[in-house]
C-alpha cells in the first residue's frame, strides 16, 4: 500500500513542475477594496474573518470553547493546590491593577470599534483576558471565583457562543442587516455584534481557564 501513496505523490510533485497553475482572472478593482465594499466597514480584516470566511470563524470559536472544556477535563482529577502564587508587595499590586484597568479599556475599544480600525473580537478577548489575569495574581482566590459566580460568567460565556453561532448562520443564508454609513461606528450589519461576542467569548473563557489553573495548580 505504501507504494500507492508514493506513487501518488510522485505524480502529484511532477504535476506541480510540469502544469502550471493558470493566471487568475482578477478585476481591475483590488481585493482588499472590494472586501471594503461588500463587508461595508474599513477594516478589511474583520470583513474577510467575520463575513468571507465567516464559516471557518464559527469552528474557530468552538475550539476554542473545546479547549475550555479540555482544561476542565484534564485537570479535574487533580488535587487543588496548598498554595496559591501571587503578588504581595505593594508596588507589583498597584502597577499590575494599573495594567488590568488599560487592558480593560482597550477591550472595550477593540470590542466596539474593531470594525472600523485594527483590532476585533479575537484581539479584544485576548485584552480581556489579560486584565483579568492580572488581577486574578493580586487578588484572593475566593474573591475571584465569587465574582465569577455571583455575575454568573459561566452562563454568559455560553450564551454568547449560541448566539454567535445563531447570527453567523442566518448570515451564511444570505440574510444580511444594513451596512449603514462607511466609517460609522453603527454600519457593517453583524460584523460589530459579531465582534462583541467574540471579545465577551474569549474574556469569559479565559476567566475560566485562569480560575482552574489557579485553583489546581497555583499559579497562572
Amino acid at each position: 500500500m505504501k507504494w500507492v501513496y508514493i506513487a501518488a505523490g510522485i505524480a502529484l510533485y511532477i504535476k506541480f513542475i510540469v502544469i502550471p497553475n493558470p493566471a487568475a482572472d482578477l478585476p481591475d478593482i483590488s481585493i482588499v477594496e472590494a472586501v471594503v465594499q461588500d463587508s461595508g466597514i474599513p477594516n478589511a480584516v474583520s470583513g474577510i474573518i467575520l463575513r468571507n470566511r465567516l464559516y471557518d470563524t464559527i469552528f474557530e470559536v468552538v475550539v476554542f470553547t473545546i479547549a475550555i472544556m479540555g482544561v476542565y477535563f484534564l485537570l479535574a482529577n487533580e488535587k487543588p493546590s496548598q498554595k496559591i502564587h501571587s503578588f504581595t508587595d505593594q508596588p507589583s499590586i498597584v502597577l499590575a491593577r494599573l495594567g488590568a484597568t488599560i487592558s480593560a479599556l482597550v477591550s472595550i475599544e477593540l470590542a466596539i470599534r474593531g470594525h472600523l480600525s485594527p483590532g476585533g473580537g479575537f484581539a479584544a478577548g485576548v485584552a480581556g483576558g489579560t486584565a483579568i489575569g492580572l488581577i486574578a495574581i493580586t487578588s484572593s482566590p475566593q474573591w475571584m471565583q465569587e465574582i465569577y459566580q455571583r455575575w454568573h460568567a459561566a452562563t454568559w460565556e455560553k450564551v454568547s457562543v449560541l448566539v454567535f453561532i445563531v447570527l453567523a448562520v442566518i448570515t451564511l443564508a444570505g440574510v444580511e442587516l444594513p451596512h449603514g454609513e462607511l466609517g460609522a461606528l453603527v454600519s457593517g450589519g453583524v460584523i460589530p455584534l459579531l465582534n462583541i461576542l467574540v471579545a465577551v467569548k474569549v474574556a469569559l473563557g479565559s476567566w475560566a481557564a485562569v480560575l482552574v489553573f489557579i485553583r489546581y495548580r497555583g499559579l497562572l
